[in-house]
């Protein structure tokens, strides 16, 4: 190539405005009620799909367990084989959401209730090895917080967490054996990272021992500021930084659901602050590998929230 000629192109290239960066994928928490609504009902399911794409979501946790007494991805499989489909076909993916308030699934971390999370996570996987690739779930996500247990306290916390991460093992020996490709995490808090623990002759910050174990972390980062201290980002800071070294996706989950705490949330501030900190978390975090895009939770407190700003 002529060096003259070369020399032009390059700085005509460096005149040209940056392409902008892609958004970050955006999932969503749907919850029981919510979940099975949409399952069950092809007009609902429209209507959720297109509010969900208008509000750049294009991941649902979809709630896969039992709920009131039914179980539809056992009974009625095919409830969940028709939605799934049906997002894909909008380009949207699809984790199966496992863990429940209706189920107090908190207990699953103590061993009497090991059985009962190994069965939950299994029927996922049971089904996605029944149907068409187009129906499969995409991931899992596990919401199984054992410090909302009556009996954490400063003195059972390490017990519980070592339940935890028992637990998360035996979910992901059952991946392995059935040789499913979902990818599977869970819901954490991000203080995790500031609480110890011995596992299997290792010692290091809970949160390193679960992203070590699963291919991904949700974490429950509920800040209503981007930057500074007890902010979004200085509390993912260690997660992130430790999800680069081994290869693991973090996903950083935010609330605007109303609480007595206002920093947690998003509530009071309304969808423009919300908007305008998740551009400064994401031009942050853009370029570390680990940075898998956002979880808000979630979709019924989303659509009431937003529309008191829309009114």
């Amino acid at each position: 190539m002529n060096q003259g000629f070369a020399v032009g192109l390059l700085a005509l290239l460096c005149l040209l405005p940056e392409a902008p960066a892609l958004a970050a994928s955006r999932a969503m928490w749907t919850w029981e009620a919510e979940s099975y609504a949409m399952v069950e009902d092809p007009a609902v399911a429209d209507e959720a799909i297109a509010y969900l794409k208008s509000q750049k979501v294009d991941t649902v946790y979809l709630y896969a367990d039992a709920y009131r007494g039914r179980n539809l991805i056992v009974e009625q499989p095919q409830l969940y084989r028709a939605f799934i489909e049906k997002l894909h076909g909008k380009r949207m993916k699809v984790y199966a959401l496992l863990g429940s308030a209706y189920l107090n699934t908190e207990n699953y971390v103590l061993p009497d209730y090991r059985e009962q999370a190994e069965a939950m996570f299994r029927r996922v996987v049971e089904y996605n090895a029944s149907v068409p690739a187009a129906a499969r779930f995409d991931g899992a996500n596990l919401d199984i917080e054992p410090h909302i247990l009556d009996e954490w306290n400063d003195s059972t916390r390490l017990r519980l967490l070592h339940g935890f991460l028992d637990m998360s093992a035996a979910v992901m020996r059952i991946k392995r054996e059935h040789g499913a490709t979902l990818a599977v995490g869970p819901a954490i808090p991000f203080w995790l990272d500031g609480i110890e623990l011995e596992w299997n002759g290792r010692t290091r910050p809970v949160s390193e021992h679960t992203i070590n174990i699963y291919d991904y972390v949700a974490l429950m980062d509920y800040r209503d500021k981007a930057e500074g201290s007890d902010s979004i980002l200085s509390h993912a800071a260690s997660e992130i930084a430790y999800a680069n070294e081994v290869g693991k996706k973090v996903v950083i989950g935010l609330e605007v659901s109303s609480n007595d705490i206002d920093k947690v949330t998003f509530h009071e501030e309304g969808p423009k602050v919300f908007e305008q900190e998740v551009r400064k978390v994401e031009r942050a975090l853009r370029n570390e590998p680990s940075f898998d895009g956002f979880a808000i939770h979630h979709y019924r407190a989303w659509r009431r929230w937003a529309a008191q700003y829309w009114e």
